[in-house]
C-alpha cells in the first residue's frame, strides 16, 4: 500500500484500466519543473573536459536525442537506460513516458550543445549513436533520469558497460524510495514496462479508496443505505442484505429510505 499511496501523491490519475487510449500523463508539468530545479541544484557535476561537444537539435524521447554529428543530423540513444515509450509503433504510449521525455527536455532546456561520452562501440544495430549524455555544467542525463524514477537500467551489452555499476546504484536508491516507475508494483519488468499491471494496480487502488470512503462514512454517520447511479442513469438505492449490496459502489450514502427517495433514488428490486 505504501507504494500505491506514494504513486497517488505524485500523480494526477484520471486513468481507466480499460481505456488505454486515455492520456497517461501522471506528473504535472509544475511537478516536472520542481524535479528539474531540485535535480540541477543537487546534481553531481562531472568533469566533461575530455568528452566531445555537439550541437543539440532536439529531444525525441526520454532516452533519445538528436544532435548534429560531423555535419549530419543523428539520433543518439542514451546508453544503459530505458525510459517508457511515448509513441511506439506497437507499444503506444506508456505511463511515465511523457514525463520522462519532458524531464529530459527541461533538463536540456537552454543547452545549445551537449557533451557525449562514448563507450567502446559508437553505434547500435539501428545505426544510432550510443553515448552517455551530459549538460555543459556536467550533469549526467542518465543519472538524473534514474535518480528520479523515470528510467530503468537496461540494454546492458558488452563492451558498453563502463557505467553499469554506477547506474545500478542510483537505480537501487530510486527503487527503495518507490518513486516514479517504481511506485507501481510490477510495472517495471526485465522486458520493459507492463501497462496492464499499471492499470490493474491503479484501478484496484481506486476501488480500495472507494471502499475506505464508504466505511468511513458508515462508521461516522451510521448510515448504510447505498445510492448508486447505473449506466442508464437510473438512481437506485440498496439496503443491507440485498443481493447486490456488497458489490455496489456507493456514490451517495443515506441514513433512511425516505432520505434516499427525497433525493430521487428508487429502491432496488432485489
Amino acid at each position: 500500500m505504501k507504494k500505491i499511496i506514494f504513486a497517488l501523491f505524485i500523480s494526477t490519475l484520471v486513468l481507466s484500466a480499460c481505456a488505454e487510449e486515455t492520456s497517461t500523463n501522471i506528473i504535472m508539468n509544475e511537478d516536472i519543473e520542481g524535479l528539474i530545479s531540485s535535480s540541477i541544484e543537487n546534481a553531481e557535476k562531472h568533469d566533461v573536459s575530455k568528452f566531445e561537444e555537439y550541437e543539440l537539435e532536439s529531444v525525441i524521447d526520454g532516452d533519445t536525442i538528436r544532435i548534429k554529428y560531423n555535419g549530419s543530423s543523428e539520433k543518439v540513444r542514451l546508453l544503459l537506460v530505458d525510459t517508457p515509450e511515448t509513441n511506439h509503433e506497437t507499444l503506444g504510449e506508456q505511463p511515465y513516458g511523457p514525463e520522462a521525455k519532458e524531464f529530459t527536455k527541461q533538463l536540456l532546456a537552454g543547452q545549445d550543445t551537449v557533451y557525449l561520452e562514448f563507450d567502446v562501440s559508437y553505434r547500435d544495430k539501428y545505426k544510432r549513436l550510443l553515448a552517455y549524455i551530459y549538460t555543459k555544467e556536467g550533469i549526467s542525463v542518465q543519472e538524473q533520469l534514474l535518480k528520479n524514477g523515470l528510467a530503468r537500467v537496461a540494454y546492458i551489452y558488452e563492451p558498453n558497460t563502463k557505467h553499469v555499476d554506477w547506474f545500478k546504484s542510483v537505480q537501487k536508491t530510486a527503487q527503495q524510495s518507490a518513486i516514479g516507475i517504481w511506485s507501481i508494483e510490477d510495472y517495471v519488468t526485465n522486458r520493459g514496462y507492463d501497462k496492464d499491471a499499471y492499470y490493474a494496480t491503479t484501478e484496484n487502488n481506486k476501488n480500495d479508496k472507494r471502499t475506505e470512503n464508504e466505511k468511513s462514512i458508515t462508521n461516522n454517520n451510521s448510515c448504510v443505505i447505498k445510492g448508486n447511479i447505473n449506466s442508464k442513469g437510473n438512481k437506485i438505492y440498496h439496503m443491507p442484505g440485498q443481493v447486490n449490496y456488497d458489490n455496489t459502489i456507493a456514490e451517495k450514502i443515506f441514513c433512511t429510505e425516505e432520505e434516499a427517495e427525497d433525493a430521487g433514488f428508487l429502491p432496488a428490486k432485489k
